[in-house]
């Protein structure tokens, strides 16, 4: 079943854990997505993010999410990562999706506040949750996976909690994303949270926190960062790439085997499939932080 943004995060709220958001930028993961969900009985959120569009169309992906999720037994949320257009989000929200992330961390506060409200306005009409980001990673979404590797290096900007505290009130946001020391693409080393920024933001807002660049985090960061408020936490990048490297090592097998071997696509498309289930089963119950099962 299809549920919204706000709904979701409440349930995280509720049971102090928080939901893994992947993203659907192959029909393996959204149909592992869904297959965690059903198995573990925890909720889902599934993504798909502005900058895929180049991978696959929001018109092709909306329709067999929707389809998937509405005959499911799981909780899912259909919500659209880092949209910088309203326009986009419309035309998302029009073809099924329970929740947006308007992405204005790159434009000055009052731009950002300008156009979250118009956002937050526009959700309510269809029922959907509104997320926002308020300070910067530096790295953004879907630019080169190893570009920023730290915060630091990044060019990463902490959410300053004065300003959160503004941003949640002015603009009527459902969840709020911060940047605490994660970055998008892969770490070249072990990522450095800043627990204090995201417990002072909390103290101060009284909405569900989110996490991105949560791929490479460690189980242990990620349970400080939901006792901390976190609710849902976004992971992409690690999950494909191991993936891929399960892919890799199924072809160089074969090849060793017989360097005629013929290897056939489905082949790769399922043990591309079998890896990503694995991996969001971990993250799934890692991120539930000991909660009974929701379903």
């Amino acid at each position: 079943m299809i549920i919204s943004l706000r709904d979701i995060c409440q349930i995280a709220e509720q049971n102090n854990m928080a939901v893994a958001a992947v993203n659907a930028a192959s029909l393996e993961a959204i149909r592992a997505a869904i297959a965690v969900a059903e198995q573990t009985g925890y909720p889902i959120i599934i993504q798909h993010a502005e900058v895929h569009e180049s991978l696959v169309p929001l018109t092709t992906v909306a329709p067999i999410v929707t389809s998937l999720a509405e005959r499911s037994s799981a909780q899912i949320c259909f919500h659209l990562d880092h949209c910088e257009h309203l326009s986009y989000a419309r035309r998302a929200l029009d073809l099924g999706f329970s929740g947006v992330m308007f992405d204005g961390s790159a434009l000055p506060y009052e731009k950002n506040v300008e156009f979250s409200k118009a956002a937050a306005d526009m959700c309510a009409e269809y029922g959907a949750g509104l997320e926002c980001e308020l300070g910067s990673m530096g790295s953004r979404e879907g630019g080169d996976p190893s570009e920023g590797g730290t915060a630091e290096e990044a060019g990463a900007v902490y959410t300053d909690p004065e300003l959160a505290e503004d941003f949640v009130h002015s603009t009527g946001l459902d969840a709020l994303a911060c940047s605490f020391g994660t970055v998008h693409g892969l770490y070249k080393g072990e990522p450095k949270l800043n627990f204090d920024v995201l417990r002072d933001i909390r103290s101060r807002v009284n909405v569900p926190l989110v996490m991105h660049g949560g791929s490479g985090v460690s189980d242990e960061d990620n349970l400080q960062a939901i006792d901390a408020g976190i609710r849902k936490i976004n992971y992409y990048t690690y999950g494909v790439k191991y993936a891929g490297e399960a892919v890799r090592k199924m072809v160089a097998a074969c090849e060793e085997q017989n360097s005629d071997a013929v290897v056939y696509w489905h082949d790769m498309t399922t043990t591309a499939y079998e890896t990503l289930v694995d991996t969001f089963e971990h993250i799934v119950r890692n991120f539930a932080n000991g909660a009974e099962p929701l379903a």
